[in-house]
């Protein structure tokens, strides 16, 4: 019986035995005492003693009878739906995006808002703006919020008080500062409810094992963007000694020369942004390349101003085949690739999800992660592993926080 999931988390019995049995309720209910007790390997009397007390506080309810092998016919057993409902922020590449699910993960309600540029106060008022919205939804349907739940980039300590987050402070590529935010706080004070702050790949990759995944799926790798990426090792989450598991790149500016490699320029190893690069390269092209200003698509859905070239704009005139947004795809793609290819190598996953708002760039970036695998991997690992877009979409985070939120009401039931 293994249900963890973050590995840094220490649990006791009953709570560990508390998570197994209403995981098991809600990947296959409506089921039966018998049959949780073979998922969960406890005897029948166990979960029992465990289903009375959930019956109690309404997180589960009994439902229509099973079919009979003789003999009495057992109650079936599903989560109560109206029980409550668990709010999530997440941070995206593109945008922010807010969720209210049911205890099932169901999607009741979902917002959508521009995020704003690297700036923490906004990025905190966006969050607060988005959460309003949430919590007012919720009582305008009469629901019992459970607890918020937000995915935000950066370095979240172990127990989600503070995050570590890096504001740029100049245009140079390599000026960041740190900056501690008080995150928890400042929304369990805003709202009155639990509030449970994580890593922005973190939870998209919680949020993808936890509602879209078999439970066989145990070894996964979720890139999120050019520099973070969710790791699952074993059936559980690995955030690394300091929880800052995960970083793609290595950086420093007093060694810039270091990284001068020819094949990959620059290095594999280098950070690049976000976005892969592909915002300043498109510009950059038109810059040293302005006769591209007549014939590429990228240009006219940008209102013919340089300026205002983004990921999206790029996107979608790479799904009207625009040659400029295929080859520029395709350029980053290869760095990307290089970086996957390595930590297949590494972590020898069964899964790689491409997500975070990458996996709009289609079957260009995905085609070019496939074969490099192939070409770079050793065969074992190329053979174990499946690569593939997100299934949760620009919602990963959202419903992996949201998700965080109805784990701890299991673990606490």
């Amino acid at each position: 019986m293994r249900t963890e999931v973050f590995e840094d988390e220490i649990l006791t019995e009953r709570s560990r035995r508390n998570l197994a049995i209403l995981e098991a309720i809600r990947r296959s209910g409506p089921i039966s005492k018998t049959d949780i007790s073979k998922i969960v390997g406890l005897n029948v009397a166990t979960v029992s003693n465990y289903i009375e007390e959930f019956l109690e506080k309404s997180i589960v309810m009994e439902k229509a009878l099973d079919v009979s092998g003789g003999g009495r016919r057992p109650l079936l057993l599903d989560l109560n739906s109206t029980r409550g409902v668990a709010l999530g922020v997440g941070i995206n590449l593109l945008n922010m995006v807010g969720v209210m699910t049911d205890l099932n993960g169901k999607l009741l309600y979902c917002v959508k808002e521009d995020k704003p540029e690297l700036n923490i106060k906004d990025i905190v008022q966006a969050i607060v703006k988005i959460t309003t919205r949430l919590v007012t939804e919720a009582k305008k349907q009469n629901r019992n919020i459970e607890g918020v739940g937000v995915g935000i980039a950066g370095i979240v300590d172990k127990l989600g008080e503070t995050v570590l987050w890096p504001q740029k402070i100049s245009e140079n590529k390599t000026d960041y500062a740190s900056v501690y935010l008080p995150l928890k706080d400042i929304i369990e004070r805003e709202f009155g409810l639990n509030a449970f702050i994580d890593n922005d790949a973190t939870l998209a990759c919680f949020g993808e094992q936890w509602l879209t995944l078999n439970p066989e799926i145990k070894h996964l790798l979720y890139f999120f963007s050019g520099v973070g990426c969710g790791i699952m090792i074993d059936g559980q989450i690995y955030r690394g000694a300091s929880g800052a598991a995960g970083e793609l790149s290595i950086s420093s500016p007093k060694d810039e020369e270091l990284f001068n490699c020819e094949f990959g320029a620059p290095c594999l190893l280098k950070r690049i942004e976000a976005d892969l690069g592909l915002r300043e390269a498109a510009r950059n092209r038109f810059l040293n390349s302005p006769e591209l200003k007549d014939s590429s698509l990228i240009f006219k859905l940008a209102s013919a101003d340089i300026s205002k070239i983004n990921l999206n704009i790029i996107f979608n005139a790479a799904k009207q085949r625009d040659s400029l947004a295929l080859e520029l795809i395709a350029a980053v793609s290869r760095r990307l690739a290089l970086k996957i290819a390595f930590l297949v190598n590494v972590f020898n996953p069964q899964l790689v999800i491409i997500g975070g708002g990458l996996e709009e760039a289609g079957n260009v970036l995905l085609d070019i992660v496939r074969q490099s695998v192939n070409d770079w991997c050793f065969k074992e690992m190329a053979q174990a592993v499946k690569i593939m877009p997100s299934r949760l979409g620009e919602n990963a985070v959202a419903l992996g926080a949201a998700s965080l939120v109805v784990r701890n009401m299991f673990i606490k039931a």
